[in-house]
């Protein structure tokens, strides 16, 4: 039987996604697979202690051969990181919302600059996709298009920084959109959306904490408890 999960915004949490990554397998009866897919729905980086680790392991599994498919979606804070990169939007932005922490952590392994095929993976990173009869992006989408315009013509401003979708007629959507970006103490199980940023990095704030996976389509959520400590 072919699996389909989704994991939420990591942020910097390594050994946070390895308990998840360890849940996931445990949950499937074994490691994924030929056929099955595990989609990150961004925001690897930023606020936690290793974004550079969190990366490494996302490159581990890109590079594994005859396996599951890895789906990696773009967050606004890997949009941030690409445009400190390349010299573009607000770096100020970017610092206030945890890229000196992303910038210090490299740092302390020895990189004074982020490594290029750190940078090349997150070039990589897909704005949405749909699999399996659900559609999946970081932040959501236009609410006023269906579900196949928005793919067809994605508007990375609305992608990756949208909330309007949270209290909108989502009567336009044809399918289940899968998002995180905004996080929330339980995750969101409603027929047009489902949420599923748990706040890994903000273990401190009432109710997060947790980084949360989705096996879908039973919608059966999984949590791990962050392992980091708070920053």
């Amino acid at each position: 039987m072919d699996r389909l999960y989704a994991i939420g915004d990591v942020h910097g949490c390594a050994r946070t996604l390895d308990a998840l990554l360890a849940a996931l397998d445990a949950d499937a009866g074994g490691a994924l697979g030929p056929g099955d897919t595990l989609v990150f729905v961004g925001d690897y980086v930023d606020r936690g202690p290793d974004s550079p680790g969190v990366i490494d392991r996302l490159l581990a599994l890109e590079a594994q051969e005859g396996g599951a498919e890895y789906v990696f979606l773009r967050g606004n804070h890997d949009q941030m990181m690409l445009d400190y990169v390349d010299g573009a939007g607000d770096v100020e932005l970017w610092w206030a919302n945890g890229g000196r922490t992303t910038l210090a952590a490299y740092e302390r392994r020895g990189d004074f600059a982020i490594p290029s095929e750190h940078v090349d993976f997150l070039r990589r990173t897909e704005l949405a996709v749909e699999r399996g009869g659900f559609a999946f992006v970081h932040a959501g989408l236009d609410t006023r298009k269906s579900v196949a315009e928005n793919l067809a013509d994605p508007n990375p401003a609305i992608l990756l920084w949208t909330r309007k979708h949270l209290d909108a007629n989502l009567a336009a959507w044809e399918m289940p959109v899968v998002c995180g970006h905004t996080p929330v103490t339980e995750p969101l199980d409603t027929p047009r959306l489902i949420g599923i940023d748990t706040g890994a990095v903000f273990p401190n704030r009432p109710g997060l904490g947790r980084l949360t996976g989705v096996s879908l389509p039973e919608r059966r959520f999984l949590s791990v408890e962050t392992a980091e400590l708070a920053v």
